[in-house]
């Protein structure tokens, strides 16, 4: 892989400062399709992205993106169960953080692993 020129530093450095400082659902939208992976974590942490940008957040292929958001206070519990894995064999650390982040809220999991009730 080719070094980074000092104009991508600084334009990726400007890209990282917009991701971390956004304040409304608008601002955040080009960080979901960033093509630098870090830049999109740093823009699924930020405060104003509320439960629907982190459920589009959820869709990343990358799983340090999905683990970031299971943190989020703005979470909802659908897009915490929407990153538990059926599974049991493609189970990994987001599974179990959003499962035990669920577990905190009260629900309820089977032997299976998944929820006990259908919401």
């Amino acid at each position: 892989m080719a070094k980074k020129t000092p104009e991508q530093k600084a334009e990726e450095a400007l890209r990282y400062d917009a991701a971390r400082t956004a304040s409304t659902k608008e601002e955040l939208e080009p960080f979901l399709t960033d093509p630098n992976q870090a830049i999109r974590v740093v823009a699924s942490m930020n405060w104003a992205a509320d439960a629907e940008m982190l459920d589009r957040f959820a869709e990343d292929k990358f799983w340090g993106v999905r683990i970031q958001i299971v943190g989020h206070p703005n979470i909802s519990q659908a897009t915490l169960r929407k990153l538990l894995e059926a599974n049991t064999r493609k189970r990994g650390v987001v599974h179990h953080a959003a499962r035990e982040k669920l577990e905190a809220l009260g629900v309820v999991f089977g032997d299976d692993g998944m929820p006990l009730d259908a919401a």
